[in-house]
């Protein structure tokens, strides 16, 4: 009886981890051999591991990343140019800790958002929020906050998000609202957040793709420092898979 009170309590609590450890162990033998703080302890650290689970769910799903990918997963051996030393170097949180860009340029097909995605996946179970967006996306979002007068709120929730992945970034020249926006977006999160921009133009071409050239000065001389610059080549991956 006193069981099921306990349980009861934990639940009303909001202590889902807690009680389902609780039950867990009650109702198995080896539970008995343990000291109190023991007992307590384990129910404790499972509790935790069951809030940690959650925020990953959740960090995951509000990430919207469109790829399951991993940097475990990553193919070396399709010739692309992409370094292993660097890739290794991103699996450690050092650059996330120091705000660094990485900028990923090449053909279509290369794996640029697979890498990104990646990233942001490792990033996220790093306990960091991480939003990814497609850069047409992006823009058409900002367009439309700007006729609903939610502009600033969306730029203020781009500028705390912890990792922003922008996707197919400079498929066409930018107009003069999006090179507005996009400097808006890298002033807001220079030195302060990293973002990851994948495109398949060259990154020496940037500067011209942005258009106007004192705005362009402006977002690549907030992205180019200390950025990891990964620019891929080769034929498509899709086409050694098929």
């Amino acid at each position: 009886m006193l069981n099921e009170q306990t349980l009861q309590t934990l639940n009303a609590l909001k202590l889902f981890g807690m009680a389902r450890s609780f039950g867990d162990k009650i109702a198995h033998p080896a539970a008995a051999d343990l000291s109190h703080p023991e007992f307590f302890g384990l129910i404790v650290q499972d509790e935790k591991t069951y809030r940690d689970n959650l925020r990953l769910k959740r960090l995951l799903l509000n990430a919207k990343l469109p790829q399951p990918a991993c940097l475990e997963d990553i193919d070396y051996k399709h010739p692309r140019g992409l370094n292993k030393q660097t890739i290794l170097e991103l699996s450690s949180t050092d650059w996330i800790s120091r705000h660094d860009p990485v900028l990923l340029s090449g053909p279509t097909g290369v794996g640029k958002s697979y890498l990104a995605c990646a990233l942001g996946n490792f990033a996220a179970r790093q306990g960091h929020t991480v939003l990814y967006l497609r850069a047409p996306r992006l823009f058409e979002m900002l367009l439309q906050s700007k006729a609903d007068g939610s502009h600033l709120k969306m730029l203020t929730r781009l500028a705390k998000v912890q990792l922003l992945i922008l996707d197919d970034l400079f498929l066409t020249p930018l107009d003069d609202s999006q090179r507005n926006d996009l400097l808006e977006i890298v002033e807001d999160r220079y030195q302060k957040n990293p973002t990851i921009i994948t495109s398949q133009c060259p990154i020496k071409d940037w500067h011209a793709i942005i258009g106007e050239p004192t705005v362009a000065d402006g977002i690549l001389d907030r992205l180019l420092h200390h950025a990891y610059k990964i620019e891929l080549k080769g034929d498509s991956i899709r086409k050694t898979k098929k």
